[in-house]
């Protein structure tokens, strides 16, 4: 790991365990998610600290995704940390993203808002089942835009959009006659409207998951990202880091319950001896030690490929699954090692566990990356005889 990195991941770890843990308990925190009060006040924080968006250098130039992975990981130590240093999803990706396609224009008015932390981004791509719209099949999209003079216009509905209620800046997919486009909307909008936000497992994000719909949209023609028909394309830039990100976030917040998990076992007494004594619970938190430590690699793994300028998408999703998967069992662990503590808010535990299962749906759930790497194996093979 570079100097830089196991610097600002130092100050980053300091601030989320010294500053942030100290708000898990805060009353802002809602069903939907953390109001956008409490995320203003940590971001002020984080700003003082000088610790706010610490994967994006003074100049604009981003980390490594090596040293990006150890510097997210620290900022996952709280499920509120990654939204007070400003590399929550959707926005890290959405930064990404912008960084990679957006002209200088966009750049100023989109991006620097977000590298600010002044503003929350939405990206809306998945649209509802009832509608057979675009959900791990982006090919069934239904969102459409059309040319009309200098404005696009943009019509359907979109499902399952995070941060959308509150966010200042969309990033909506849609498709033209030459195929997927995405389009750069400033927030709110009177055409775009949202019909509910979903109740769901998790409740780390600020505006939750919203059902949304477009109603003549019109988007100047200078907002397209990129070029029309080119949407996919762009879309593959943002998901193999987005994919990884997750698993930096989400891995760091499970080194942390699975700390919270190992005092209790040790401090925990039950006939006769610590918690930690009865094989039933201790082998429990070593097979954590395993899982976590094969996720930390896999992770950095994938960022290694990422950074020697492959495009990742078999190794993010190879990462993705395991990454997941392991740190289910790494969750679930450490609810069941606490017991009826692990399944009541008194700490995070319980958060983490449904976060996680969250997660194993979203950004592809196991079943397609497995389906998609299946397909590789057999083009594979193919091209080898």
């Amino acid at each position: 790991m570079s100097a830089r990195a196991e610097e600002i991941g130092a100050r980053v770890a300091a601030f989320v365990r010294e500053v942030v843990v100290s708000y898990e308990h805060d009353p802002r925190r809602t069903a939907h998610g953390p109001s956008d009060e409490l995320v203003t006040e940590l971001r002020e924080k984080a700003r003082a600290a000088g610790v706010l968006t610490p994967h994006i250098l003074p100049d604009g130039t981003h980390l490594t995704q090596r040293e990006t992975a150890y510097v997210l990981r620290q900022s996952g130590l709280s499920p509120l940390g990654p939204l007070a240093v400003n590399t929550a999803a959707p926005d890290e990706g959405n930064m990404y993203l912008l960084g990679k396609v957006g002209t200088p224009e966009q750049k100023r008015r989109f991006l620097d808002p977000l590298v600010r932390g002044e503003a929350r981004s939405a990206f809306f791509m998945t649209e509802p089942a009832e509608d057979g719209g675009a959900g791990s099949d982006p090919s069934m999209m239904q969102t459409t835009a059309t040319l009309d003079g200098n404005h696009w216009v943009v019509d359907g509905r979109k499902a399952f959009i995070t941060g959308a209620d509150g966010a200042a800046i969309g990033i909506v997919m849609a498709k033209s006659n030459d195929g997927a486009c995405m389009f750069l909307v400033d927030l709110p909008d009177p055409a775009i409207v949202i019909e509910r936000v979903l109740d769901t497992i998790d409740n780390s994000m600020p505006g939750g998951h919203a059902v949304v719909r477009i109603d003549n949209l019109r988007v100047p023609a200078d907002q397209i990202l990129g070029h029309s028909g080119e949407g996919f394309k762009y879309a593959q830039i943002r998901l193999a880091p987005a994919r990884l990100s997750h698993c930096m976030r989400w891995l760091g917040a499970c080194v942390r319950a699975n700390e919270i998990a190992t005092d209790y076992a040790c401090r925990r007494h039950a006939f006769g001896k610590p918690l930690i004594d009865h094989e039933g619970a201790g082998f429990m938190l070593a097979d954590n030690l395993i899982d976590l430590k094969q996720a930390e690699l896999m992770v950095d793994w994938c960022a290694d490929v990422l950074d020697g300028g492959a495009n990742g998408g078999a190794e993010s999703s190879m990462a993705k699954v395991a990454v997941s998967e392991a740190l289910m069992r790494v969750a679930d662990r450490c609810v069941q090692v606490m017991g009826g503590t692990g399944v009541t808010g008194d700490t995070i535990v319980e958060q983490v566990f449904r976060e996680i299962r969250a997660f194993r749906i979203y950004d592809g759930p196991t079943e397609v990356h497995k389906w998609s790497l299946a397909k590789k194996i057999k083009r594979d093979r193919k091209d080898a005889k």
